[in-house]
């Protein structure tokens, strides 16, 4: 039987603007198995993991949990977790970092403020602190989840880790397992799917200068869909590397037609029309789905700059 990553990659399933959406993403270490739903099915207090989801919902945060690539079953929890925060919005993009002997005081957060980009709740409940080490490659290996996120996943993360790349981690889920390895690069987060160990290599050293690399990207979380789509299609038609030199400053429209504004930091503007369909032949968008249907899929079918946008000096 195919795995659905399989099928995907045979299909050659355009990757564009198919990252999770989340504008901050936040990090709890906890090492050993994980269930489909981590946050509720781990060595995590059940009872904690489901306040999370409760609390920082419509927030704009996604929780995850990650831990350390290689053996991990059963694994004793570490009396000291690692905690992380990411802000992924242009020109305000931060990461930071803690540690905590008391998971539950993740709940005395602010979330919204969090979601919004002030890291000064972070700061001040956890004693947090600027991360000043190498981006973070989260790698996705729950394969609870989908069993090609383990098949796929696991190896790849180890790799890297064994290779000495520094800020690996193994995390609980971002979507899109058909995609498997998916990747997520933190702090401007980009996601990567399909991805192989030299690709994250080189995501990394462009992600430690501010640059983006476009082989494989799904997308920069702090957007929706059409944003992304819209935003990579934009790069690729200037040639723009920088992670912070774009902005989705406007969507209008409605699936499945948009037109999204994107800015760049010079006062180009660009014009993006996006349309939404669904990738053929209909099939489960995860292993673990015995639903077909057609993943739906955004497609960039024009892109307009005003030539009245740049300004001037």
């Amino acid at each position: 039987m195919s795995t659905c990553s399989t099928v995907s990659r045979y299909l050659d399933e355009p990757m564009s603007a198919t990252a999770a959406t989340a504008t901050t993403w936040l990090l709890l270490e906890q090492p050993g198995p994980w269930g489909a739903k981590a946050l509720t099915s781990s060595h995590l207090d059940p009872a904690l993991g489901r306040a999370l989801e409760r609390a920082t919902q419509g927030t704009g945060v996604r929780v995850a949990l990650i831990r350390r690539p290689g053996r991990h079953a059963d694994c004793r929890t570490p009396s000291v977790r690692h905690v992380y925060a990411a802000h992924t919005a242009p020109g305000h993009a931060w990461l930071h970092s803690a540690m905590t002997a008391q998971p539950e005081h993740l709940l005395d957060l602010d979330f919204a403020a969090l979601g919004r980009g002030e890291h000064h709740t972070f700061d001040t409940v956890l004693q947090g602190r600027p991360h000043t080490g190498d981006p973070l490659a989260l790698v996705c290996t729950n394969g609870k989840r989908d069993r090609c996120c383990a098949l796929l996943g696991r190896p790849l993360a180890t790799e890297l880790s064994s290779s000495g790349v520094q800020g690996i981690w193994e995390v609980t889920h971002l979507g899109g397992h058909r995609f498997s390895p998916t990747v997520l690069v933190l702090p401007h987060g980009y996601a990567y799917g399909r991805a192989e160990a030299h690709t994250v290599k080189d995501v990394l050293r462009g992600a430690r200068d501010g640059r983006v690399v476009l082989e494989g990207c799904r997308g920069r979380t702090a957007w929706e869909r059409p944003g992304q789509a819209a935003e990579l299609a934009v790069r690729t038609a200037a040639g723009e590397y920088r992670a912070d030199a774009l902005t989705v400053v406007g969507t209008e429209g409605a699936a499945p037609h948009w037109e999204v504004t994107v800015a760049h930091t010079d006062g180009r503007r660009w014009h993006v029309v996006v349309t939404q369909g669904a990738a053929l032949p209909p099939r489960p968008e995860s292993c673990g789905s015995s639903v077909l249907g057609g993943p739906a899929r955004m497609d960039v079918v024009a892109v307009h700059e005003p030539t009245t946008a740049r300004l001037a000096g």
